[in-house]
């Protein structure tokens, strides 16, 4: 069972996240499909969970946002008990905890959480059943080999934000442009730093496609 759905996710969808010098940058397409139909071209893969915090989403969609749903309640909830922040570190942990939780009937998920705390920027890889990988960049999805292929050419440390938002772009473009399963009206980007969380105007990356 669980082989099936680790096969199911590497279908239906293209997501990238990577640290740029004082922020970081989420994108994603905007295809939803069901098999080999498509069920959306205007799909929201990228979900706000906190104000300085946010993630992709590749999988099922009804997984994907509940477990956006219970984050978004449980980092709620420690905030207003202990009266404090929770880091990015301790958002994808209590996630791993959620997935781990459900391992013998594993949520169809694979996320990238990215976001900006008190000791600097991240992005975090997380797959089903909780495992985590903080990494300088990242991909999902049945495009993320295409979308690899132009961040390990592209990605430099310490890039501004721009340059990020211009190679996020470029990956997912390049997915959607060879696999079947990737694809939508849109391009969606985020940017995350120390003043929240902020969706890049379409027609800004419109030009950029350009």
């Amino acid at each position: 069972m669980e082989g099936k759905q680790q096969e199911i996710l590497k279908t239906g969808t293209t997501t990238v996240g990577l640290v740029c010098r004082d922020c970081v940058i989420l994108a994603s397409d905007s295809k939803s499909t069901l098999g080999y139909l498509v069920s959306s071209k205007t799909a929201e893969k990228i979900i706000q969970v906190d104000e300085r915090i946010a993630l992709t989403t590749a999988g099922g969609s009804g997984d994907t946002q509940a477990l956006a749903r219970i984050l978004k309640a449980e980092i709620n909830i420690y905030k207003m008990t202990r009266g404090a922040e929770l880091t990015v570190p301790g958002v994808v942990t209590l996630l791993a905890n959620i997935l781990q939780s459900a391992r013998y009937y594993p949520y169809m998920a694979m996320l990238i959480i990215g976001g900006v705390d008190k000791d600097g920027t991240h992005i975090i890889s997380i797959d089903p059943v909780g495992g985590m990988e903080e990494e300088k960049y990242a991909s999902t999805g049945s495009g993320s080999p295409i979308a690899y292929g132009v961040l390990e050419d592209n990605y430099q440390e310490g890039m501004l934000k721009e340059d990020g938002i211009k190679i996020a772009v470029r990956a997912v473009r390049a997915a959607r442009e060879r696999d079947i399963f990737s694809g939508g009206k849109d391009i969606l980007v985020a940017v995350i730093d120390k003043n929240g969380v902020e969706f890049v105007n379409k027609e800004k990356i419109k030009e950029l496609i350009k």
